[in-house]
């Protein structure tokens, strides 16, 4: 059943879809009827992320594709592959350093790595945002999206699903930040490390979480949705594992008083390894979706 309103262009008649899907309160699909009997399909994540085709089956994602999405520097989508890939990459860098067994040298290594990898982790998560609130909107009366006459740098459409959930993972990052610089000061006490490090890590995951959940569901269309054939799902979903990864990072992270009874720091910096390789693998698949309808 439809529900939902498409968006109107300025001076572009109304057309109701004839069919309309997502998650909750969120539209994220519909189908238009075009005046010659065809139908026009419309994906709120490919809207946002400027994807001209349908959904890219994951089944044709294969090394020549791969291959062809590995230099893009004209796509912004490309940049935020590539942006988020090198965060992962040094966030997972961090955990082997934590984990290796050998001088504490190594720990504070890890730190920096940490903190370095939030960094790309901001930028990427910011020009995202900065996409999805430049989007435009789309008129199901034509094939057109209606542009705003000038860019903004965050926008306001907590309505939207995509923009929320990037909304959401910008401010986890500004979050990781925080948490991450702190530990390279010296000298922290269990109270310290629990109000610097701890709280903002949390934080952060819980919106990561959600951020991640809001775009698994975009892509889904729905609550909850197994398709392995479709490479925006594996983007999103390879995401929300590493979203859940980080959470679990950040139970274990917490500083007692009195130290627990098993290595909590280890099971942490574990799971930040795991969460680490979950996003990876979503970013360098961003980079072949990048491709779809070219």
């Amino acid at each position: 059943m439809p529900r939902g309103k498409n968006g109107e262009g300025p001076g572009r008649p109304k057309r109701e879809p004839i069919e309309a899907s997502g998650l909750g309160p969120f539209v994220t699909r519909q189908v238009f009827l075009r005046r010659d009997g065809t139908y026009r399909v419309w994906h709120s994540r490919h809207h946002r992320k400027g994807l001209a085709g349908p959904a890219l089956d994951a089944l044709r994602a294969d090394g020549k594709l791969f291959l062809r999405s590995l230099w893009m520097p004209r796509d912004l989508n490309w940049w935020i592959g590539v942006i988020f890939a090198l965060g992962s990459f040094l966030f997972g860098l961090g955990s082997v350093l934590w984990l290796l067994p050998g001088p504490a040298g190594l720990a504070g290594a890890a730190n920096v790595a940490f903190f370095c990898g939030s960094i790309p982790f901001t930028t990427a998560a910011y020009l995202q945002l900065y996409q999805a609130a430049n989007a435009g909107e789309f008129s199901g009366a034509s094939e057109e999206v209606v542009h705003e006459a000038r860019r903004v740098l965050f926008g306001w459409a907590p309505r939207s699903i995509g923009w929320l959930s990037c909304a959401l993972q910008f401010v986890g990052t500004v979050f990781f930040n925080a948490s991450t610089l702190a530990p390279l000061v010296p000298g922290l006490d269990w109270l310290q490390q629990d109000v610097w490090v701890w709280a903002p890590d949390f934080a952060g995951s819980v919106l990561f979480l959600a951020s991640g959940y809001l775009a698994f569901g975009e892509t889904c269309h729905a609550f909850w949705k197994w398709d392995p054939s479709n490479l925006s799902w594996w983007v999103t979903f390879t995401n929300l594992i590493g979203c859940i990864a980080f959470m679990a990072s950040a139970a274990f992270a917490f500083v007692p008083p009195h130290p627990f009874a098993f290595d909590a720091a280890a099971a942490s910096v574990v799971f930040t390894l795991i969460g680490a390789a979950g996003f990876f693998a979503g970013s360098v698949l961003l980079l072949p979706e990048a491709l779809a309808g070219r």
